[in-house]
């Protein structure tokens, strides 16, 4: 029995199929991860073209027989090409991508997914903030966002709010002072920048996640440890932070 669909997404990743088709995974709203055929898209004629590349943003329309998903309508929204003017910051968008397809729930409902990525890709693009500093938005923000909420409210031992140096385990995601850090645990150590920082990506109110700013040499630090916190809580080898640590 054949459905019709209807969702806007992004393009995450893109394979050929043959000569004129691909199969895309698109990060929708309604429907989360999906992967789709898209017929003739490779076709520089084809209405589907502009909206079946790699960090594409458009209403897809799909008919959907069983498990398999086929694009018969996309029309183009938005898209990040622009972003392959700089290897650093398109392999950044990539990253986003391995992370986008990796974390977020497939077939169901993705709406903060889906605008957080809109989002940080808008801020890489499009204004002058630090990628490393959204890098480290996105990752935060989206470990919060699927279950991996780190504890940063205060010392796990004994509450307490702040100390000059705290200390972070990115495997338990907890939090502790100076007298509390465990014995035998490899513990991050933040001060005072790195952990408002941190504290105003989980806890703020969506809109304000990219408005603070700090110094580079902090900005590099807390990049380093989202990055190791996301992916020892997911437990995933990102082969394009890889790549991205390489040209860095």
């Amino acid at each position: 029995m054949k459905e019709k669909l209807s969702s806007d997404g992004l393009v995450v990743k893109e394979m050929s199929v043959g000569e004129n088709d691909k199969l895309l995974t698109l990060l929708t709203r309604e429907h989360g991860i999906i992967r789709a055929f898209s017929s003739g898209s490779k076709k520089i004629s084809s209405k589907k073209f502009s909206a079946s590349s790699l960090l594409s943003y458009a209403n897809f329309s799909f008919v959907k027989t069983g498990d398999t998903y086929k694009i018969f309508e996309a029309s183009p929204i938005d898209s990040f090409f622009d972003v392959g003017s700089d290897i650093t910051l398109l392999s950044i968008a990539q990253y986003f991508c391995e992370l986008a397809f990796t974390i977020s729930p497939i077939e169901s409902y993705a709406e903060d997914y889906l605008r957080l990525f809109l989002n940080s890709l808008h801020y890489l693009t499009r204004t002058n903030k630090n990628p490393l500093l959204v890098k480290a938005v996105t990752e935060l923000r989206l470990a919060a966002l699927s279950g991996y909420m780190p504890s940063l409210v205060a010392c796990d031992s004994c509450a307490v709010y702040e100390d000059d140096i705290m200390y972070f385990d990115v495997r338990s995601g907890k939090l502790y002072c100076c007298e509390c850090k465990p014995l035998g645990v490899n513990c991050i150590p933040i001060d005072r920048t790195v952990l408002s920082a941190m504290r105003h990506i989980v806890f703020s109110k969506f809109e304000k996640i990219y408005s603070f700013d700090m110094p580079n040499d902090k900005i590099e630090y807390l990049s380093t440890l989202t990055e190791n916190y996301i992916t020892v809580q997911t437990e995933h080898h990102y082969k394009t932070l890889d790549f991205l640590k390489q040209i860095m």
